[in-house]
């Protein structure tokens, strides 16, 4: 695999955890259509990175069948252990979903605990959220009251520390799972794109 071909397949990884962060802060529309936040379109994203990552691999559309969801169960599991809430904080900075007023925030619409009607996410419906999701839309409800106590934040933190190390152990799990249906080149590849360890 030449070099520059490694470069450009982490460059286009890096890229689509950027645009799934920044489509997540601007609450972007349902997995598969155009939404609110200027029709990013989720699946479609998702689709490119299988065909890019399926190339890259030199995979089949059987084998991908197999290595397909394990793949995509370790990049989720990694972006989550990492990044957790990272929109929604974005989202209350602006005043939007979570910030003082908005949609979400105190005095507007699904603003009440943290679950709250999250109108900023329609994709809410259709996915459940995970547990590092649900802890950090916990911890960033509390940190947007300004009436939130020192302990109120540090249980909110423990939570979503706990939830982000749960899902690390997780992800140690998938990233073995997925070395089982690999070659050695395959694997050699998914370190070189951060992937494997």
């Amino acid at each position: 695999m030449k070099k520059a071909t490694i470069i450009m397949a982490i460059l286009v990884l890096s890229l689509a955890t950027a645009v799934s962060c920044y489509a997540q802060a601007q609450g972007g529309g349902r997995r598969g259509q155009g939404g609110p936040g200027g029709g990013f379109d989720r699946s479609a994203m998702q689709e490119r990175m299988n065909n890019m990552m399926k190339e890259q691999l030199e995979i089949t559309d059987e084998e991908w069948t197999i290595v397909g969801p394990r793949l995509n169960k370790v990049m989720t599991l990694s972006r989550e252990s990492r990044m957790g809430g990272m929109g929604r904080m974005m989202r209350g900075r602006r005043g939007g979903m979570g910030g003082p007023g908005g949609q979400g925030g105190p005095g507007g619409p699904g603003g009440e605990g943290p679950e709250g009607d999250r109108p900023g996410r329609p994709d809410d419906d259709n996915e459940e959220q995970s547990a590092v999701e649900k802890a950090s839309d916990s911890l960033a409800t509390v940190l947007e009251s300004e009436t939130a106590t020192s302990e109120q934040v540090k249980e909110a933190l423990t939570k979503l520390r706990a939830a982000k190390e749960a899902a690390k152990q997780e992800l140690i799990k998938a990233q073995e799972e997925l070395k089982e249906v690999l070659t050695l080149k395959q694997e050699a590849k998914l370190v070189m794109f951060g992937m494997l360890d």
